[in-house]
């Protein structure tokens, strides 16, 4: 009986050994244990990185902070033609073209002859007033030779009253045909000719008639004469920085073909709506072009002078969608993060302008928070 107790207290020692030795084993191997858990995720959302996890070398952790952005916004722009300097040629008749005596590209002055057009609808204006001043003349005799009778007592009342009736007539039908060749300027010329004539000093940007072309089409223009003394800059401002934009401001110019040479000038006018296919606002900004060196068309980067106050700017890789939001993750304890909305403004290099979300001396991941998702 005495062996047996012995034994039996031998074995139950052996096995608290034996239990001992496997805490122990556990607890040397509790490190490599926490390499193979490198994010805890709490029940609030919160992202915790246990010591010893490989994302803590992975993570940038800075805090945010106030910054005075710059003062100068560059947007990408073109040179335009004023429109109101951008006249469009038309031909007030159908008729057919007899002369053309300008090509693209050709300085004109105002007045000078473009081309000549050969309308039935100016001969008969021609001849109408003709027809009408005659009629003008013929019933202001009569009204003379009325008066003149009944003075002598040889007229009756009415036949006095019949020619003053043809004399008003005879009048507005002058009025009319005068109104109707007046509508060519002065362009109408003898046997149904018309004149087109240059209504500006510019340079004649196209042309799409030839001699003896019919003319069928009076809403299509037949030459284009620009004013080129003066152009216009256009700037597309993104949508997110139109509220920056306005009337007054200053800007620069440069230009890819004219290395070197930096324009300046302030924006003009500001167009009321957002181009739907690019989602920008366009401003103008007029230059003067007296040697006509800036040509329609040509690409500019824009630089507007901005008045901005101080916020917080956090860079472009600290920001992450989720759910069509702009978040960050915050550390709410060391090495403990969480996931915030924020708004933002616009970017300016590498880093954004934040509006809300964000206080200065938040620390937010600035690099590799997207190894913090788990969504």
């Amino acid at each position: 009986m005495r062996a047996g107790r012995v034994f039996a207290t031998q074995l139950r020692a052996g096995r608290g050994v034996f239990g001992l030795l496997c805490a122990a084993l556990c607890l040397a191997n509790a490190p490599a244990w926490a390499e193979k858990t490198p994010l805890i995720v709490g029940q609030d959302g919160s992202r915790t990185v246990p010591e010893g996890s490989p994302l803590r070398k992975r993570l940038e952790v800075e805090a945010v902070q106030v910054v005075v952005p710059k003062d100068t916004l560059s947007v990408p722009g073109a040179i335009v033609t004023e429109p109101a300097r951008q006249v469009p040629i038309l031909a007030p008749v159908t008729g057919r073209i007899m002369a053309l005596n300008v090509v693209p590209g050709q300085h004109v002055k105002h007045g000078q002859p473009l081309a000549t057009l050969l309308a039935g609808d100016t001969a008969q204006a021609t001849t109408d007033e003709e027809k009408a001043r005659a009629g003008l003349v013929l019933a202001q005799a009569a009204m003379a030779r009325a008066q003149q009778v009944k003075q002598a007592g040889g007229a009756a009342t009415r036949d006095v009253e019949a020619a003053r009736a043809a004399l008003v007539q005879a009048q507005a039908e002058e009025r009319r045909a005068q109104d109707r060749l007046a509508s060519f300027d002065d362009n109408a010329a003898a046997g149904g000719k018309l004149i087109l004539r240059s209504p500006v000093d510019g340079v004649v940007s196209a042309v799409s008639m030839a001699p003896g072309q019919n003319v069928t089409d009076i809403t299509a223009p037949l030459l284009s004469v620009e004013d080129l003394s003066e152009i216009w800059a256009v700037a597309d401002v993104p949508e997110a920085d139109v509220d920056q934009i306005h009337i007054g401001q200053s800007v620069s110019l440069t230009l890819p073909a004219r290395d070197g040479v930096v324009l300046y000038g302030e924006i003009a006018t500001v167009e009321p709506d957002l181009r739907p296919e690019t989602r920008r606002l366009r401003a103008m900004i007029p230059l003067p072009n007296p040697d006509e060196d800036l040509h329609p068309n040509m690409f500019a980067t824009v630089n507007i002078q901005l008045k901005q106050p101080p916020g917080l700017m956090v860079p472009q890789s600290a920001l992450l969608m989720n759910n069509d939001n702009v978040t960050v993750f915050v550390e709410t304890a060391p090495w403990t993060f969480k996931r915030r909305k924020v708004g933002i403004s616009y970017d300016e290099g590498e880093d954004t302008r934040v509006l809300s979300g964000l206080s200065a001396g938040d620390r937010i991941v600035t690099r590799g928070g997207v190894l913090l998702n788990d969504d």
